[in-house]
């Protein structure tokens, strides 16, 4: 039976191909799927550069679907170069939080696909700086 987490994984997965863009900038070593309020799917890969102008796949993700029209998380998951989950860095933490003040605790990271280990953002970042 195909679950939530097995929708965003094989999302995330079909957008991961590694590729070089140009000389100076790299996409798709990480890719991310996130599950939004209505329950809609988006996705986004990391753009890393030779500068810091690039962007994590969990971010770029959001913004795919900040772009749609939404604005609430209730799953993420990130498939990294090894093929394996990961949990999102902090830059990703921190604008997540910023993004749902108050209810950023409850989202759903998949930190291992394989083992179907989910935390919540909450136990990843249980004391926010704000």
């Amino acid at each position: 039976m195909e679950t939530i987490w097995t929708k965003l994984f094989e999302a995330a997965k079909a957008v991961q191909r590694p590729r070089d863009i140009s000389e100076r900038i790299s996409a798709g070593g990480v890719a991310a799927a996130v599950e939004s309020g209505s329950g809609k799917l988006y996705t986004g890969v990391c753009i890393d550069t030779s500068s810091s102008l690039g962007i994590c796949a969990e971010r770029n993700a959001l913004f795919n679907m900040i772009t749609n029209g939404e604005d609430e998380i209730r799953r993420v998951l990130a498939i990294m170069p090894d093929g394996k989950t990961g949990a999102p860095c902090g830059a990703c933490r921190e604008f997540m939080a910023q993004l749902m003040p108050g209810r950023y605790q409850s989202v759903e990271i998949m930190l291992d696909y394989e083992r179907e280990r989910v935390v919540t953002l909450g136990e990843l970042t249980p004391e926010w700086w704000i």
